[in-house]
């Protein structure tokens, strides 16, 4: 009576549970990986700018340790090229995302402060140990913030220092952000350049982040895919110099933009005054061909009329003003 029953490995067999188990098995050890998100950069890939980091490392570490003299190393770690969401989804939270223009470059660019460097310094500050204290989901406080703007001015003035002795910059800090969907640079699917760099303090080590838009070298890439030379020849600044002194620009100022009906334009004589409206202390547009530059004041020189240079104007600037 008992041949009749089948067992239970056999009633497995049949209902195919077991091939299930199996495959399933074989299905959890197999996860896909796309390779188009994180794109290394080959050795001399980026020679320019890994000079540029060379220095500046050189010059930040010194300047870091006015903050904390428990600092005892500072070192850029690795340089690679990925999508920025990517790049986003590894930052720990909380973190300071400091949005940052290099001015003439158009796109902004990023310095992430890591929350365990934050929190690090903090400890040893107050003679703590040299490690992150425990911190679940929380905004940085006042103190921390302001450990926070020490460590993001005294990196950015240090790298504009750098980059003037190779290629003239402004960095300037726009603003800083607990937010990462308040520091979106660029698309999330566009490719971004980090330089992931470490700092040592007393033994232990935390990240901070440089996030490059991809396309923002682009006016400048003769600089950053090639080996520069820091070392400025005399020569030809000299023959640069005189070239330049040489052109011919147009300059136009624009004073002010009136209408008149035709009848009173009509009635004009000679010596026929005209009242624009404007004094001495008004801004105005001065043109260099057709592109607006400068805004200056209106003055004289040896009796002749002319403008002063108040402050230069972006090419970034003006695109928003026409927006």
């Amino acid at each position: 009576m008992s041949d009749e029953f089948l067992s239970q490995e056999e009633i497995d067999a049949l209902l195919g549970g077991g091939e299930e188990e199996k495959k399933e098995e074989v299905k959890s050890d197999i996860a896909p990986f796309d390779f188009s998100e994180v794109e290394h950069i080959k050795k001399g890939g980026l020679p320019g700018l890994e000079m540029i980091f060379e220095r500046w490392i050189k010059i930040y570490r010194d300047d870091v340790r006015k903050i904390t003299p428990r600092i005892n190393m500072v070192w850029r770690e690795n340089i690679y090229i990925t999508r920025f969401n990517t790049f986003m989804l590894k930052i720990p939270l909380p973190s300071s995302y400091n949005i940052f223009t290099i001015r003439p470059l158009k796109e902004n660019a990023l310095l992430i402060i890591d929350s365990r460097l934050v929190f690090t310094i903090i400890s040893v500050l107050f003679g703590g140990p040299a490690k992150p204290f425990k911190v679940e989901g929380r905004e940085f406080t006042k103190l921390e913030t302001k450990i926070v703007e020490d460590l993001v001015n005294s990196a950015l003035k240090s790298f504009e220092s750098v980059w003037n002795s190779i290629y003239p910059v402004v960095i300037e800090l726009r603003s800083i952000e607990l937010n990462p969907n308040l520091a979106k640079i660029v698309s999330p699917n566009e490719k971004v350049v980090v330089v992931e760099c470490r700092m040592d303090i007393d033994g232990y080590e935390a990240p901070f982040y440089f996030c490059f838009p991809q396309s923002m070298f682009l006016p400048i890439k003769e600089i950053i895919y090639t080996q520069v030379s820091v070392s400025e020849d005399p020569i030809w600044k000299k023959n640069l110099d005189e070239k330049i002194r040489k052109l011919n620009l147009k300059l136009t100022m624009e004073i002010a933009k009136l209408q008149f009906k035709i009848r009173d334009i009509l009635s004009w004589k000679e010596g026929s005054e005209l009242d624009l409206g404007v004094t001495k202390d008004d801004i105005f547009r001065l043109y260099v061909e057709d592109r607006h530059k400068f805004n200056v004041k209106l003055g004289k020189v040896n009796n002749k009329y002319a403008a002063m240079i108040v402050e230069p104007v972006y090419e970034e600037e003006k695109e928003s003003e026409n927006e």
